[in-house]
């Protein structure tokens, strides 16, 4: 049974410590404490604080009174509102949840921080370091999607004196969003694990995407370590980007180079018969050799830090697809940075499984459906379809809309349904606005390939080629979390057919 752990306890000389700067004003005595601050009434209980945001779409400061109801025991405003309730008047509450969530990580002095971003493999690589932590030492980690300016800083007050870790998600649809949620962190370590083209509509393009993951860096002290992905395309960027901070890099994964970058004498290459175009595969800190990949993933866990040996680990991995062993990669690095020895990161790794809807097995009737639904961007879609063919022909993609992306949509669908047909995948079907361009392209290609209007047709004709086949189908979904491609699972083996 796991011991309870100890809740931080606000009380009014520490909530108006961390918001100071906000002009904190008590509208009337508040004399109570709290463990919980909620921005959402759905979930308040009895004894909460209540922290009213204003958005697009909705104001806080109108569920006031729905608060005092269910509990609460004060609300934190920008303007006084008209209740009993106590309330704290603040400048502006969605900074004040920002400062609150800084205050408590600095209560916090002796706790490691690893915050991650990149545009694939977030919740992923998160959840495998949270499994290497986890058997340390207890690790709060960022729950779902709760990787943005208001998400962070509620993570940060789900912070007990007992942890001793903590795995942060930064996620980011604008330039400047890391670089404010990184300071609410204050990671020891910094993690990129990619530069792809999730949000590229927002960015317009991958050279800002790169430059605003580099905004996780400016967190760092100059003791703390920078992970970068040694064969991303954008390596060097990365990696400039963060010797701005401190001069502790890991780098993760492999990379290809010239002869001549490689530092080898191209005289001497040459007498041998090498040319200019040669390259030769270098080691990041850490990588993977002995890689063997399916439905689970094994490989040998290296560590390149001593120069006379290399220090190595088998691993059992529980996720599908050669990316996922990036992942890996990139969560050893981190951990191996917060001092942990090869063993324990390998013991952690073997124990990591996957998030829901993120390449999961559902073994139906004689066919496998595999539910990576989560969310999708081109990158993503691409690796997913790695792992789908891998499993053997008859192959069937399902695939919905890809969003954020853009001016560059119509043209990053019509890449993705040449890489697709070319990808060795039997049959594409397709759901949404943007995907019949995937599906012309695809079927330019010469690949069996139809878009649908909606998803209940497209359930139709996925049960129809099920039931018209003899054969055992491997049948992957993906598409971007608007979508709910999942729906389509749940309708597909809700009753068998």
């Amino acid at each position: 049974k796991e011991t309870p752990m100890t809740a931080y306890i606000w009380q009014s000389a520490n909530l108006t410590e961390a918001v100071k700067d906000l002009n904190p004003t008590f509208h009337s005595d508040f004399t109570q404490t709290s463990t919980r601050i909620i921005t959402d009434t759905r979930k308040i209980e009895q004894g909460d604080i209540f922290l009213a945001i204003q958005g697009d779409n909705f104001d806080g400061h109108d569920y006031v009174k729905t608060a005092k109801d269910k509990g609460a025991v004060l609300a934190i405003v920008s303007r006084a509102v008209e209740s009993d309730l106590p309330q704290l008047v603040v400048t502006d509450t969605k900074l004040a949840l920002g400062k609150l969530g800084a205050y408590r990580r600095d209560q916090h002095p002796n706790l490691k921080v690893v915050a991650i971003t990149g545009s694939s493999g977030k919740t992923t690589a998160k959840e495998m370091l949270g499994s290497i932590l986890n058997r340390i030492a207890p690790t709060l980690i960022t729950r779902g999607n709760l990787n943005n300016d208001l998400g962070v800083p509620m993570m940060l007050l789900e912070l007990t004196d007992d942890h001793r870790y903590a795995v942060m998600e930064l996620g980011a649809n604008h330039l400047g969003e890391i670089a404010y949620t990184t300071q609410l962190v204050k990671p020891d370590v910094a993690c990129v694990l990619n530069i792809g083209t999730a949000h590229l509509g927002e960015f317009g393009g991958r050279d800002n995407i790169a430059k605003t993951k580099s905004e996780i860096f400016q967190g760092l002290s100059d003791t703390g370590t920078a992970i970068v992905p040694f064969g991303d395309d954008y390596f060097d960027t990365l990696l400039n980007n963060a010797q701005q901070f401190t001069q502790n890099i890991l780098t993760f994964g492999e990379r290809d180079v010239s002869l001549a970058d490689a530092g080898v004498d191209m005289q001497q290459a040459k007498e041998i018969g090498l040319t200019d175009e040669d390259t030769v595969l270098l080691m990041g800190d850490v990588f993977a050799d002995d890689v063997e990949v399916g439905n689970t993933s094994t490989f040998s866990l290296n560590f390149n830090f001593d120069i006379d040996e290399i220090e190595s680990q088998n691993v059992t991995l529980n996720f599908a697809g050669e990316h996922n062993i990036s992942n890996a990669l990139a969560a050893a690095a981190c951990a191996q940075a917060l001092g942990l020895s090869i063993d324990d990161i390998a013991k952690g790794l073997d124990a990591a499984k996957p998030a829901k809807g993120r390449l999961n097995f559902i073994e139906f009737g004689r066919h496998t459906l595999i539910d990576d639904t989560y969310n999708a961007n081109p990158s993503a879609v691409i690796a997913a379809t790695q792992v789908l063919v891998s499993q053997g022909a008859p192959t069937l993609l399902v695939l919905g809309d890809i969003g954020e992306l853009g001016d560059a949509a119509q043209e990053e669908h019509r890449k993705l349904g040449e890489a697709i047909a070319a990808s060795g995948v039997t049959v594409l079907y397709t759901v949404g606005e943007l995907t019949p361009v995937t599906v012309a392209q695809a079927q330019a290609s010469g690949m069996q390939a139809q878009a649908y209007p909606d998803k209940a047709t497209l359930l139709a004709a996925i049960k129809d080629k099920l039931t018209s086949s003899d054969d055992a189908w491997h049948i992957l979904f993906k598409g971007s979390r608007y979508m709910r491609m999942e729906q389509i699972i749940d309708e597909l083996t809700r009753q068998p057919f």
